[in-house]
């Protein structure tokens, strides 16, 4: 079994729950406020640190108790942080969601993550080896994507694209990547309303995440796996517990198939506390 490489954001997030959303201009009571360790990335290196070992996080800080705090929960979450950097006067970077009617809205200010560059990335891939996984998201520089795709492709290591937020992709990013895990929304965007048809031009590599209903890809027809209902409190970071724990199952060399199923499970039990990772289960929680 190989290593699992998260290189990602790291953030706080400033969390607001309200029954109503304010127009421009207005101000409305809002109903809990709460912050939490976040970020794509480091949600994902979470998702995946509660289900496994070998669980590696590149990515970036500021020097502020923010930053601290950051790597204080990361290592908590059996995550391991050698490869993090402490970016020296600047800030962490934050997200700013609010929770409405059982879905978010999120800003994200980068901050720091903008420092996750392929100049400080690379070096860190080389104590990696053949067939680890590298897990990516859209909260860090393109340059970076690219460049850690391009070295994961030269060095026979796979990759996991998470392509969210959603930005335009080259095709050789898409050529190159092992899976590619797009929600609908996202999809849509991708491949310009085409999804049926990219999902038979990429078999097995494009899976395209629905929520509760599953997620799907092409294998000879398109399959459906089916996800899990569960009540629904906060649906921040369910996508990213998916992302971490495929990765996890994929490194079990579990059959798409099952590592998909597993992912599925997975994110049913974050949408059932507040927060991003505040209901990532455990091993025990699936079992």
């Amino acid at each position: 079994m190989g290593k699992i490489i998260i290189i990602g954001s790291a953030s706080i997030d400033l969390v607001v729950k309200t029954d109503i959303l304010p127009n421009a201009g207005e101000t409305v009571m809002g109903n809990t406020f709460f912050t939490n360790p976040g970020g794509k990335g480091a949600n994902q290196a979470v998702a995946a640190a509660r289900l496994s070992d070998q669980v590696y996080m590149i990515g970036a800080v500021g020097d502020d108790d923010n930053g601290k705090a950051i790597i204080d929960n990361l290592k908590e979450n059996n995550v391991d942080t050698s490869y993090m950097d402490i970016i020296e006067n600047e800030k962490s970077g934050t997200a700013h969601i609010t929770l409405y009617d059982d879905d978010n809205r999120i800003i994200v200010v980068p901050a720091a993550n903008n420092f996750v560059t392929a100049e400080k990335v690379l070096p860190k891939l080389e104590h990696f080896a053949k067939g680890d996984i590298i897990v990516l998201q859209h909260e860090i520089p393109e340059e970076t994507i690219k460049a850690v795709v391009n070295y994961a492709t030269n060095n026979d290591m796979k990759v996991i694209l998470n392509p969210a937020p959603y930005r335009s992709l080259d095709q050789d990013i898409i050529d190159k990547v092992t899976w590619i895990t797009p929600n609908e929304t996202e999809s849509e965007l991708l491949f310009e309303g085409r999804v049926d048809e990219a999902l038979e031009t990429y078999p097995r590599k494009l899976i395209i995440t629905q929520g509760a209903k599953g997620a799907v890809f092409y294998s000879e027809t398109q399959q459906l796996i089916a996800g899990y209902e569960k009540e629904v409190v906060d649906t921040t970071g369910a996508g990213d517990t998916f992302n971490g724990a495929l990765a996890v199952a994929l490194n079990e060399n579990k059959s798409l198939e099952e590592a998909v199923q597993f992912a599925n499970l997975a994110g049913s039990f974050s949408v059932t506390g507040l927060g991003a990772q505040g209901a990532m289960p455990y091993s025990k929680d699936l079992e």
